[in-house]
């Protein structure tokens, strides 16, 4: 356990703030503390985990992306139109399109930042409003209900009935969102690539002095977020069964800030896997806590914000002093 303190100190932290809210939470609710709110959580946070995972990979080559959310609409709608054009599709097809396409739209914005030497916010704040105001252009905002069969239809990959006599179940996004994460650890983790991500992000001159290639960091870096934006742009219209071209708008920064939350630092070079993961999961425990509380909806940005900047505040404490504290100082 010290060890891992010692290993992954942000990450301990803000599981100690989850554990804390999750405990008061299951005191207030006798909703919270259930198997079906908690399967609930996963389902409908899935797809924030995706991008956020893809969003953690930017953000260690020094990156910032602000596009992705807009990506996925476009991703989206492609993709209808694509398995259209080719009889229906499946979900490997699926995969493959929305993988794609998304994996294009990030090499789009690699190459505007690497081509012309624009940091990457002001560039993905260009390609947000170009994709979005294109998108409502030509869609004219239509919805699209007329999807593949499958899909819409909803796939199971575990379910279970509680004592109450009501069934539990995950879906498929929860298992991508397992899939997203393990290939996202593995890349930054074990590979000389992920190696020279965290390099080029901690110290960009230095990586540029030491041979490794830029250009290749930020194709792979942007590439992967595009990725994952098309990943998860397919996973939510399997959710809600349908394609709207303003849905995901607005998301984009609740993952940054919830990556950011967990420990993945702006400047480049820091961030875990499990850290994003804590991040979307705080987020959405508050989220869900308020709900079942009975509080305003339109109170859930501002209790959110009061709850990052707790969390980022504690963060430049040490734990060990935090718990010398609760002893007494002994």
């Amino acid at each position: 356990m010290r060890s891992f303190i010692r290993a992954y100190p942000t990450e301990a932290r803000l599981f100690a703030v989850l554990v804390a809210i999750c405990l008061f939470l299951s005191l207030a609710s006798d909703s919270f503390f259930t198997l079906g709110n908690f399967a609930s959580l996963l389902n409908n946070n899935s797809v924030n985990v995706i991008w956020a995972v893809g969003l953690l990979v930017v953000l260690i080559a020094g990156g910032i992306d602000i596009s992705f959310a807009v990506a996925a609409s476009v991703v989206q709608y492609l993709c209808v139109y694509a398995f259209e054009a080719i009889g229906g599709g499946g979900w490997v097809i699926g995969f493959l399109v929305a993988g794609g396409i998304g994996i294009t739209i990030g090499f789009i914005n690699a190459a505007l930042i690497h081509r012309f030497r624009i940091i990457s916010i002001v560039v993905t704040i260009a390609t947000y409003n170009a994709m979005f105001g294109l998108l409502m252009f030509i869609t004219s905002g239509r919805y699209l209900y007329n999807l593949p069969e499958w899909w819409t239809n909803r796939v199971t990959i575990f379910e279970t009935q509680t004592a109450q006599g009501t069934w539990v179940e995950l879906a498929l996004p929860v298992a991508v969102m397992a899939g997203a994460m393990a290939a996202t650890w593995f890349l930054i983790r074990h590979t000389t690539t992920g190696r020279q991500l965290f390099a080029f992000g901690d110290n960009p001159e230095g990586a540029r002095r030491a041979g490794i290639n830029i250009a290749l960091m930020q194709f792979v870096a942007f590439g992967w977020m595009g990725l994952m934006a098309g990943i998860g742009g397919l996973m939510q219209a399997h959710i809600v069964q349908e394609v709207v071209p303003n849905a995901l708008i607005g998301r984009e920064l609740d993952v940054l800030a919830a990556v950011v939350l967990g420990g993945a630092r702006l400047g480049g070079g820091r961030g875990s896997v499990l850290g994003c993961f804590l991040g979307v999961l705080l987020v959405a425990v508050t989220q869900n806590g308020l709900n079942l509380l009975g509080v305003s909806p339109f109170a859930f940005k501002m209790v959110v914000g009061v709850i990052i900047l707790s969390a980022i505040s504690m963060s430049n404490l040490k734990l060990a002093g935090l718990v010398k504290v609760m002893r007494g100082g002994r």
